[in-house]
């Protein structure tokens, strides 16, 4: 493979985007002037957490050798039929490409949807496999990708490729989207409440606070959705709505409020913590 072709690049970069935002937000993180937008205290996430930051590294970067294995298998896959699906920059170039795109986010919503809900209710698949991401009860930037080894397959390495052949997108255009995949995991596991900085935080109603709800021990049966929208969530009655308020001694805090009964009722099947 040509280390500067449109699928090298949609294999690297990624990664590289991983990295750098991930260093960005864990650079904010420890800036004094930023703990008023920290969802858990410096002090919490050090106490909470049940695996170490440097275990924490060696896992994602298992993940993402496993995740450039798997995509160069599928751009072989996909061979000539994904070629650059237009030369000129066209309004119908641009709409086929949002269109590929729109495509590409339900497909990966709907399967991470159903293997994260699985991963709670099934009780072997929770305790060997799934925990391993629930380590970080309180999650930053870095441990977005930080699983078991075979979640980190099927969940978010298999479930790119699905998405990727589904939607019919270009190598080209998959650097971009799967560039905005992980930014957007990175941001949902930042733990800074940024609505007005972030532009992912501002457009998505999937955001830090809404995954931080999963994270939490009452939380683990609600809001399995992700990357990118709360369908899901919504459509199955596993949608936890919360607040964001002050937390006592700085900072903020996430609280889940109550559901309706019914709501409750329908995500009691779903597991978990």
């Amino acid at each position: 493979m040509d280390p500067l072709s449109d699928e090298a690049l949609a294999i690297v970069v990624p990664i590289v985007v991983y990295w750098l935002y991930s260093g960005l937000y864990m650079a904010l993180g420890h800036s004094i002037s930023m703990d008023k937008y920290r969802l858990h205290s410096k002090e919490e996430e050090d106490a909470k957490n049940l695996v170490s930051k440097r275990d924490v590294v060696m896992g994602v970067l298992l993940q993402q050798l496993v995740q450039a294995a798997v995509a160069a298998a599928t751009f072989t896959l996909a061979g000539e039929r994904r070629t650059t699906t237009a030369t000129t920059a066209s309004p119908s170039s641009w709409l086929a490409v949002a269109a590929r795109f729109a495509v590409g986010m339900v497909v990966l919503d709907g399967w991470q949807y159903a293997w994260h809900r699985w991963m709670h209710t099934n009780r072997f698949l929770y305790r060997r496999v799934h925990s391993w991401h629930h380590r970080l009860v309180a999650p930053y930037a870095f441990g977005a990708q930080y699983n078991h080894p075979a979640e980190g397959l099927l969940l978010d390495t298999v479930g790119g490729a699905v998405a990727f052949l589904a939607s019919g997108m270009s190598p080209r255009a998959s650097v971009v989207f799967f560039s905005l995949c992980t930014a957007k995991g990175v941001d949902d596991h930042c733990g800074l409440w940024l609505p007005a900085a972030s532009p992912l935080q501002r457009v998505f109603r999937n955001t830090a606070a809404y995954h931080d709800v999963h994270h939490q021990r009452r939380g683990g049966r609600y809001n399995f959705s992700q990357p990118f929208f709360v369908t899901w969530d919504k459509v199955f009655g596993t949608h936890m709505p919360y607040v964001v308020e002050e937390r006592p001694g700085g900072g903020l805090q996430v609280r889940p409020v109550a559901m309706s009964p019914s709501s409750a009722t329908a995500a009691a099947g779903a597991g978990g913590k």
